[in-house]
């Protein structure tokens, strides 16, 4: 697996991969899959502000082309000044690949990219308390609790949590920031 910063030729992929997770999954709150011009244009923001957006490829699978196997993102947690050293992080993986380390890769290298970039927290809001492998991966990853927003939203008919999970980086909260 190789991972690196997404380009513009990955929106396809980026796009077809989270469409999954917005028609089949909980962990995005999103009903309607954004299009392809929609996904560019959240990109290009991410990327202009200076925050990173990553891409796994993965080998060839039997039967499939080599391709983009995941993605994952930062930005500003909220975008008031209070929040400034504070981020969030988004990943989402192809469906074949579920459970295989892609997740995971993806969110320790926005680590690494977020210290780099300043940030001393980095949360994960986590849609449905019953994401396990979401919930598993930030645990293995030092990310602890914060929170549950109980019956957050409603997607497929039923009520959902929100999990809200919480990670220094850096000196984290050791000190004041210049």
């Amino acid at each position: 697996m190789r991972i690196r910063d997404a380009v513009s030729g990955d929106l396809p992929a980026i796009t077809a991969i989270y469409a999954h997770h917005v028609l089949h999954g909980t962990g995005t709150f999103e009903e309607e899959p954004p299009t392809e011009a929609e996904m560019a244009g959240r990109l290009r923001d991410v990327q202009d502000r200076g925050w990173a957006w990553l891409v796994a490829e993965g080998e060839e699978l039997p039967g499939e082309a080599p391709g983009l196997i995941g993605y994952a993102y930062f930005s500003q947690f909220r975008m008031r000044s209070a929040y400034r050293f504070a981020a969030e992080n988004s990943v989402y993986v192809r469906d074949d690949v579920r459970g295989m380390g892609v997740g995971k890769a993806l969110v320790a290298a926005l680590l690494t990219r977020a210290e780099q970039a300043g940030f001393r927290q980095m949360f994960a809001v986590i849609g449905d308390s019953d994401n396990v492998g979401s919930i598993g991966l930030h645990l293995s990853l030092g990310f602890q609790r914060a929170g549950v927003l109980k019956s957050a939203g409603i997607k497929f008919g039923r009520w959902l949590d929100v999990v809200f999970m919480q990670r220094g980086i850096g000196q984290g909260d050791r000190d004041i920031p210049a």
